[in-house]
This record gives structure tokens, C-alpha cells and sequence, in this order.
């Protein structure tokens, strides 16, 4: 099992969201973060200066089977690129062990 992590546009959230489910990925979740990326220039509106360097974004966390995951992760990137910077990242890492509290059950059976 693979537990995967991405930070996305909160304006493109909708549109993954929408994109997983079409690939049958129905569970996950999701915060509102802020973060700091590399991108240090600021913008003006109206003679003020603002930062562009906190950044919010669109936390999310799945866990998927691991034939699942070049499918998720393919969906995850097709619908949140813009080819601009900021666009987020992705990690992946191994999960050891799943279990489901309301039946105790483990392993793949917990995930589905």
C-alpha cells in the first residue's frame, strides 16, 4: 500500500477531486495549508505591495493499493497542471499496515 501526499491549487482542488472519482478513488482527505514555496517576488495592487510567498494551497492524503498507484497518481497530475510555477508536489511513501476500527479489518481488505 502506498500512502500518497499532494499539495495542490486550491483553485484546481474541484477539478482533482472531480478527476478522482472518475478513476474510483472515493476516499481521502484534504486540509487548507499555507506554505512557502521558491517563488520570492511579491505583487503590487493598487501601490501595495503583497507577498506571494505564503502560499495556500490544498492538502490532500490517499492511500491506495500499490497497482493502484501510477493511476492515481497520473489523475492527480493531468487534472492539477497548469504548467505554472506553483502547481504543488507529490509524495509517495509505503504504508506498512491499514486497519478499518469498525471491523478490525487489515491489510487491502481495510481500503475497500
Amino acid at each position: 500500500m502506498k500512502k500518497i501526499e499532494a499539495i495542490i491549487r486550491k483553485s484546481k482542488f474541484d477539478d482533482v477531486k472531480k478527476a478522482l472519482h472518475e478513476v474510483e478513488v472515493n476516499f481521502f482527505s484534504y486540509w487548507d495549508v499555507t506554505g512557502v514555496g521558491n517563488e520570492k517576488q511579491g505583487h503590487v495592487y493598487r501601490g501595495i505591495e503583497y507577498s506571494t510567498s505564503d502560499i495556500p494551497r490544498r492538502f490532500l492524503v490517499i492511500v491506495v493499493s500499490d497497482n493502484f498507484l501510477d493511476k492515481t497518481l497520473k489523475t492527480i497530475i493531468d487534472s492539477a497542471k497548469t504548467g505554472e510555477v506553483g502547481d504543488g508536489k507529490i509524495f509517495v511513501t509505503n504504508v506498512e499496515e491499514t486497519i478499518r476500527i469498525r471491523t478490525e479489518e487489515s491489510g487491502q481488505q481495510a481500503l475497500n
